[in-house]
C-alpha cells in the first residue's frame, strides 16, 4: 500500500509539470506532522514556513502538505507566521540553524525573506518557494516555485468582467504588503476594459472593519459596479457590503474572487458572486514536500528553472457544485 501511495505522489508530479508546460495567529511551537504509520521512514525533516494565518485557504494548504509528508515518510514542521514578515524571517533562521533536510516557503515580502531563504541556499538546503515568490525564487536560489503567476490569474479575471459588462471595478486587497496581492489587481487592470480603483480594505481578521472598508469605497463611488476580492474572505466582504447598499449583485453589480472556501462557494451556487480564481492551494502544499524529498534523496528536480504552475482555474456557477464536494472533503 505504501508503494502504491507513493506511486501515486510521484505520478501526481509528473502530470502537473506536463500542464504547467503545456499552456493565521501565528503558533508558539512548531507543529510536527507524523507520517502515517504504514509510510516509509526516511528520518527526513521538512520546514514549511508561510504567512499563513490557518484561515479557509491555508488549512488546504497544510492539509495538502501533510499529505505527502505522510506518503513520502518524512517529518513536517509547520510554521505559520499571521502575515508577519519578522516572524516568518526568524522561523526561516532557527530553520536553517536546526540543520533542516529543505524549506517550502512563501514570499509575500521578498524584501525580509529573500536574504534568510538565500542564507538556506548557501547551506546547501533545498529551497522551494510557493503561493507567492514567482518573480523572486531564482533570485534566491530556489530550485522552483509552485503556484500561479499573479499578473496572469488577474488578467482571467479583467476578461470575465469584460463578459459581465463592468465598467469600473474595485479591487479590495487584505495584506497591505503582500507584493503578489498587488499584482492580481495590477494584473485585472491590464486586460480589464474599464476603470479599476485599488485599495487595501482591513484584514480578514476583523471581517466588520473589512466590510465596512469597502461599503465605505462603494458609497463614495456609486458608479463602482464591481468587485475583485483578492482572497475568498474579502470576496465575500465585498459581497455582503454590495447588498447592504443596496447593489442589484448578480445582474448589474458584479463580485469576483481568488481562491476556495465553501462560503464562496454557495455563493456562486447562488448566482451573487460570478467568480473566483483557483489556484489549487492543495498542491501548493503537496507538491514542494515531495519535490524535495526527490531532490533530497535522489537528486531530482522538476521545473528546468521554470515555475511549477498550480493555476489559475476558475469556478463558476457551471462547476461550483462538482468542486463542493471537494472542498467539503477538504482538498479543495
Amino acid at each position: 500500500m505504501k508503494k502504491l501511495r507513493f506511486l501515486l505522489a510521484l505520478l501526481a508530479i509528473f502530470s502537473l509539470f506536463a500542464v504547467s508546460c503545456g499552456d493565521d495567529d501565528s503558533a508558539d511551537e512548531p507543529e510536527p506532522a507524523a507520517a502515517e504509520d504504514d509510510a516509509p521512514d526516511s528520518g527526513l525533516i521538512f520546514h514549511m514556513i508561510t504567512h499563513s494565518d490557518d484561515g479557509p485557504f491555508w488549512s488546504v494548504v497544510k492539509r495538502g502538505a501533510e499529505a505527502a509528508a505522510a506518503d513520502v515518510g518524512v517529518t513536517l514542521v509547520w510554521n505559520p507566521s499571521n502575515n508577519d514578515p519578522g516572524v516568518q524571517a526568524s522561523d526561516i533562521a532557527a530553520a536553517v540553524a536546526a540543520n533542516t533536510d529543505g524549506i517550502a516557503a512563501s514570499l509575500p515580502s521578498p524584501d525580509q525573506l529573500i536574504p534568510p531563504l538565500q542564507e538556506a541556499v548557501a547551506a546547501g538546503i533545498p529551497v522551494y518557494t510557493l503561493n507567492s515568490g514567482v518573480n523572486d525564487y531564482q533570485t534566491i536560489g530556489a530550485t522552483s516555485h509552485v503556484g500561479q503567476t499573479e499578473v496572469i490569474a488577474g488578467n482571467g479575471a479583467g476578461h470575465r468582467f469584460n463578459a459581465l459588462g463592468a465598467t469600473k471595478v474595485l479591487c479590495g486587497i487584505q495584506e497591505q504588503d503582500n507584493v503578489a496581492l498587488g499584482e492580481r489587481c495590477d494584473g485585472l487592470a491590464e486586460t480589464f476594459n474599464g476603470e479599476v480603483i485599488q485599495g487595501f480594505m482591513d484584514l480578514d481578521a476583523n471581517q466588520v472593519a473589512q466590510e465596512g472598508a469597502i461599503n465605505a469605497a462603494l458609497a463614495a463611488n456609486s458608479d463602482i459596479d464591481g468587485f475583485l476580492g483578492v482572497g475568498p474572505v474579502i470576496a465575500m466582504s465585498g459581497l455582503a457590503a454590495a447588498k447592504a447598499l443596496g447593489k442589484d449583485v448578480g445582474n448589474s453589480f458584479h463580485v469576483g474572487g481568488f481562491d476556495i472556501t465553501p462560503d464562496i462557494i454557495d455563493a456562486i451556487e447562488a448566482g451573487e458572486v460570478a467568480f473566483t480564481v483557483d489556484q489549487q492551494q492543495y498542491l501548493q502544499g503537496y507538491i514542494p514536500v515531495v519535490l524535495m524529498y526527490l531532490e533530497v534523496t535522489n537528486q531530482n528536480t522538476l521545473g528546468g528553472g521554470l515555475p511549477i504552475l498550480t493555476g489559475p482555474g476558475f469556478v463558476t456557477p457551471d462547476n461550483a457544485s462538482a468542486v463542493k464536494a471537494l472542498v467539503a472533503a477538504g482538498t479543495r
